[in-house]
């Protein structure tokens, strides 16, 4: 049973008012977003990949090659794009299908 100070929100998919905390629990997992590697392999943050290609960098006029590995990764909760850092380089966003995890 909720308590008196519970807000209460209204479920689209179910057509009823819930509590504020239980709808957020069943909103979380629907956030998060699977990302898979070239292969299919599931990446996670911090993991760290290798790429599979020779990648030009938009702006910073310097290409990576295949081979290089990139560490620490973040996901950006776009089932494609994976948020990195490399020297040198800021706000490096490359994309999954030219990654494999290390």
């Amino acid at each position: 049973m909720t308590g008196q100070g519970d807000d209460f929100v209204y479920d689209e998919t179910t057509g009823e008012w819930v509590s504020a905390s239980q709808a957020a629990a069943t909103a979380a997992p629907a956030e998060q977003v699977e990302v898979r590697d070239a292969m299919g392999t599931m990446l996670a943050d911090g993991d760290s990949v290798t790429l599979i290609k020779d990648l030009k960098v938009k702006g910073a006029g310097q290409t990576l090659k295949r081979g290089t590995v990139i560490k620490s990764i973040r996901l950006t909760g776009d089932s494609q794009e994976i948020d990195c850092r490399y020297e040198g380089i800021k706000g490096l966003v490359l994309r999954a299908e030219f990654v494999r995890k290390a």
